[in-house]
């Protein structure tokens, strides 16, 4: 945390600047009369209610210098959504898996996720976690002296040291929220619950819940053998899956949930509530094999059945019984930075510093010391888990999965061409959906504003003017063009895709900014302004394409549901050497299957004109 007081603010674009941004952004996707009518609306709205509705924005901006202005709307939007969290929400990343396949045994991967788990917890609450830095140029940057300088300034002004090494300094306000962590459901709006005294993890398996400490009184974490022997405990624990699963209610609508709880609490079982919420973190043991099958790993971590789920915990480790790992987690409280740095970290801790290896399985004499968490269950709650147990598995049904890795091309290989890797991922899913359906759509791509303080994210809106003119290009049978001028279209378009995410990265996109205006607008009695009245700006958020990538080596898999019902929801990775890319969709309205096709088309004729020298 030493620069976090001195994070910068995340500024409020100038009202002309988001108007001009939104028009731009609504250029490829409405018709010339319709475009026309929108910047009637626009214009009026610079000229009117956007003055006063601004000047409020930002005198309540002034007031809360603690914050960024998007910080409140923003966990409003999540927590007020009574839309169920898997799928619509939950996000999930997989581990690579280990080298020495013998560390992928299931006990043993998750014995070291628990332990490394709780060292990066222990690093970050005793502040000896090296804070997130964003290197311009690492190898001038990230240096000795750089840390030497940087330390020894006060907190107050260590942000301007690292900037005049051209490094920047992420916020870190939401890694607190990864521990001991729930969101808890409550009527129209669910509340995000934190108990930092608790000293035990749980553990579900087979929809049975268990709880075990894994720090003793003074906070250090117990001796690998004796986590180790709790785990083992729960997987020799031969029952038959629970038919009373309560984690089922986790994939509920979220006011159903609440009311649900709520009985549950009055009929006894506040306690085994409590240590669910306060619980550092929750591991869950599958007995799934996955093998090679990339879809049913993909299913699995997004949803899975429900019953040996649950989803409000700020994240949780999940290891089947093949010995893949990795993580799905609540979105309200935090974002992908957060997450991704706790991946690698624990990931980079379970390789380099594994503290239990294959041969200690041998050694394990003690039983473990475990509580198996018991609910008292009437015909009422018996009968809501029954009811939605058969909803979850119709709607898990009703999800389609797919996925692409392209090993021919990546971002080296860009980089040659003199184009942005994630431009060429963007231009690539505008391109695939132009085969499929004959248009481009509205798209949603998450940039990370985590240079300022409390930044959450801003929008990247990649279908642009030039995304389309390629489009239509490439798609075209005999396209006039030549190759040398397709490819000079392409590094048009990767220049403008570049720009925009600078853009958002510096919290100057449109999409916050009106999002704020809008919520400020909510809470006055003033008419409701022509430009949120206006059908283009339900049109352009009805996000048919939602992209967000989360790029490392330690990503093995990673994505989300779709955001509409008539869209994908696309999770990508771009690495040295290949591109891949986890594509979900609802059948009824869209196959994924069909999608991956046309991308692997559009992979292809993108490549195949970057090559041609």
């Amino acid at each position: 945390m030493h620069f976090q007081p001195s994070l910068p603010r995340l500024p409020i674009p100038e009202l002309k600047n988001t108007c001009t941004r939104y028009i731009n952004a609504l250029r490829p996707l409405l018709s010339n009369e319709q475009l026309q009518k929108t910047t009637v609306y626009v214009n009026d709205f610079l000229d009117k209610d956007g003055v006063n509705l601004n000047k409020e924005l930002i005198e309540k901006d002034l007031k809360n210098f603690h914050t960024s202005y998007i910080s409140e709307p923003w966990f409003d939007m999540y927590l007020k959504d009574r839309k169920p969290l898997p799928i619509n929400y939950n996000p999930f990343i997989v581990f690579v898996p280990e080298y020495n396949s013998s560390c992928n045994v299931q006990l043993i991967r998750a014995t070291n996720l628990v332990i490394s788990s709780l060292r990066f917890m222990k690093s970050l609450r005793e502040n000896v976690l090296p804070p997130e830095v964003y290197h311009l140029n690492s190898q001038k940057s990230d240096t000795k002296l750089f840390h030497i300088i940087t330390r020894l300034l006060p907190p107050q002004y260590s942000w301007y040291g690292a900037y005049l090494f051209k490094a920047f300094p992420l916020d870190m306000s939401q890694y607190h929220n990864l521990f001991n962590t729930t969101r808890l459901p409550k009527v129209y709006k669910d509340e995000i619950y934190q108990d930092t005294s608790a000293r035990h993890v749980i553990v579900m398996r087979k929809g049975y819940i268990y709880s075990f400490d894994v720090l003793d009184e003074n906070g250090y974490i117990f001796e690998p053998p004796k986590i180790a022997a709790c785990l083992k405990s729960i997987l020799e624990d031969n029952r038959p899956v629970n038919k009373s699963p309560i984690g089922i209610l986790t994939t509920s609508e979220r006011d159903l949930w609440a009311n649900t709880r709520i009985h549950l609490s009055q009929i006894g079982n506040q306690g085994v509530l409590h240590k669910i919420d306060s619980a550092i973190l929750l591991m869950t043991l599958d007995d799934e094999h996955i093998g090679t099958n990339y879809n049913k790993l993909v299913g699995t971590y997004l949803h899975a059945d429900g019953i040996n789920r649950w989803f409000d915990k700020s994240f949780s480790l999940i290891v089947t019984q093949d010995g893949y790992a990795g993580i799905n987690f609540e979105h309200s409280w935090g974002d992908g930075v957060a997450v991704l740095r706790f991946f690698n970290d624990v990931k980079d801790d379970v390789t380099n510093k594994p503290r239990f290896h294959p041969s200690d399985i041998y050694h394990l004499k003690e039983v473990g010391d475990i509580e198996i968490l018991e609910f008292v269950i009437d015909n009422k709650i018996q009968d809501i888990i029954d009811i939605e147990k058969k909803k979850y598995e119709k709607w898990t049904r009703e999800l389609s999965i797919d996925h692409i890795i392209v090993n021919e091309f990546g971002k080296d290989e860009c980089k040659k061409f003199g184009v942005s890797p994630d431009a060429i991922m963007q231009l690539a899913f505008q391109l695939a959906f132009y085969y499929q359906k004959g248009c481009v759509v509205p798209t949603y791509e998450s940039c990370s504003t985590a240079a300022f303080k409390h930044g959450r994210t801003e929008t990247i809106r990649s279908c642009t003017m030039e995304t389309k003119t390629v489009c239509e290009a490439l798609s075209q049978t005999s396209s006039k063009l030549s190759m040398s001028e397709l490819k000079q279209l392409i590094i048009k378009c990767s220049k403008v895709h570049t720009a925009l995410t600078k853009d958002a990265a510096m919290g100057q996109g449109f999409d916050r900014h009106l999002f704020a205006l809008k919520k400020i607008w909510e809470n006055s009695n003033s008419p409701k302004p022509a430009i949120f009245e206006d059908p283009s700006y339900e049109y352009i958020n009805n996000n048919i394409l939602s992209t967000s990538t989360l790029s490392s080596p330690a990503v093995f898999a990673g994505g989300f549901g779709p955001v509409v019902q008539n869209g994908y929801g696309i999770g990508y990775m771009i690495q040295d050497n290949r591109l891949g890319a986890v594509v979900t969709s609802y059948v009824q309205h869209c196959s994924a299957n069909e999608y991956i096709k046309c991308l692997e088309q559009a992979f292809k004729a993108i490549h195949q004109v970057l090559a041609n020298k």
